[in-house]
């Protein structure tokens, strides 16, 4: 499987995670999920490119994923 298939089925399984964790009031593992997601992602992509040995990555820039936008966009609204 390529990776670029794998990882859009990583995405669509935490994105449905996500939305039954904000269907139930529950942000706080919303975004645990959205957490996991860009931790299984950047694994994925490291061991595919022979790079684990970069691992872990240092945090860096200020632009949420878009499962941490989704979390918020869903947070608000029910709020």
């Amino acid at each position: 499987m390529r990776l670029i298939d794998e990882l859009n089925e990583l995405h669509a399984h935490y994105a449905r995670m996500i939305e039954a964790a904000i269907a139930a009031d529950d942000v706080a593992s919303a975004e645990g999920y959205a957490q996991a997601y860009e931790d299984e992602a950047v694994q994925l992509m490291a061991e595919r490119e022979g790079l684990t040995h970069l691992l872990p990555l240092p945090r860096f820039g200020t632009r949420p994923s878009a499962l941490r936008t989704r979390v918020r966009r869903f947070g608000r609204r029910a709020a």
